[in-house]
């Protein structure tokens, strides 16, 4: 019997039998399991929320292989910033971050996508270029939720180091020192944790905030 005729059976054979010859992607729970056992600290709950956000996203854009996840809903001087990649599995950066003075003191309390506010918003955000500016390296964000965070651009919400995210001196004073919004890191790490999610990668931004977990078209993804 001819070669081909004889892998074409034992393919035929191999769907009868319910075997999937080619490697199947991993499930979303086997997914969710390996990024939580990498990062014990992170919130469960604020990781699979971040993870289904971005599976909505992923619908109508490309989202690349990494993901950070902020949980705002932890005080500043504890670790609230965690960067994957999905592709292994695998914790990058695990890091403190800071919040905009308009959001509260050590634990943020409100949140908007408003010009002059000083807070910071929530929700999903692409990354895109760097730069140089005032603040140094630096990498623009855009918010994927329009009345939530799609201002995030033209209010200059990017990510840069910081002098005042200074997990020392926040132990000393209580809190770290603020942003006008954006989501600042310590100045030794931001190079590294930005190249790691620069040029399309997603930031997902949570708090424990009612009207936003609510109304967010990204959580609450239509059924196909």
């Amino acid at each position: 019997m001819p070669a081909k005729r004889l892998r074409h059976l034992a393919w035929t054979a191999c769907l009868l039998s319910g075997v999937l010859l080619p490697a199947a992607a991993p499930r979303a729970d086997d997914v969710l399991n390996r990024l939580a056992a990498a990062a014990p600290e992170l919130d469960r709950e604020v990781l699979s929320l971040a993870l289904a956000a971005r599976t909505c996203a992923a619908r109508t854009r490309d989202v690349g292989r990494r993901l950070a996840v902020i949980d705002y809903s932890r005080p500043s001087t504890e670790v609230r910033l965690w960067v994957f990649d999905l592709a292994q599995a695998r914790l990058l950066h695990a890091e403190h971050v800071a919040h905009g003075r308009g959001s509260g003191g050590n634990l943020p309390t409100v949140f908007s996508d408003v010009e002059g506010s000083y807070q910071s918003s929530l929700g999903l955000f692409a990354t895109a270029e760097t730069y140089t500016g005032q603040n140094g390296y630096s990498l623009r964000l855009d918010g994927l939720e329009p009345g939530i965070n799609g201002r995030a651009r033209e209010r200059l919400i990017v990510m840069h180091g910081a002098d005042y995210v200074d997990p020392d001196q926040a132990r000393r004073q209580g809190r770290l020192g603020r942003s006008w919004g954006c989501p600042a890191v310590r100045t030794a790490v931001a190079r590294a944790v930005i190249d790691a999610l620069k040029d399309g990668q997603l930031l997902f931004a949570y708090a424990d905030d009612p009207g936003w977990r609510q109304g967010s078209a990204l959580l609450h993804c239509p059924a196909r």
